[in-house]
């Protein structure tokens, strides 16, 4: 799955976390964190927040491998909480 086209396609869901069928959690950053640890579980105990920079988070997710896991359901899911996907530095970012 090319994540920046499906990410693109879903674009007009951002933030509609309401349209979320059945989310993980009430909040939206939290259900995007729960479906990402489930989706691309880390090898090894970490923090989902890779780095902060003005008004956005990165989140440490190997992109690679949600490509390989995800279903396009799951990234419209992900859209809805509010992720988005930035393709110059190849990470998952969200607006605080």
């Amino acid at each position: 799955m090319d994540l920046y086209e499906v990410f693109e396609k879903y674009n007009d869901d951002y933030l509609k976390f309401q349209d979320v069928e059945d989310p993980r959690h009430i909040r939206a950053d939290m259900c995007a964190f729960l479906l990402l640890d489930e989706l691309v579980p880390p090898k090894k105990s970490s923090y989902m927040v890779a780095g902060a920079e003005h008004d956005e988070i990165y989140l440490q997710v190997d992109c690679s491998l949600l490509a390989d896991k995800a279903t396009e359901e799951d990234i419209r899911n992900l859209v809805r909480c509010g992720v988005r996907y930035c393709s110059d530095v190849e990470s998952l970012a969200m607006f605080v």
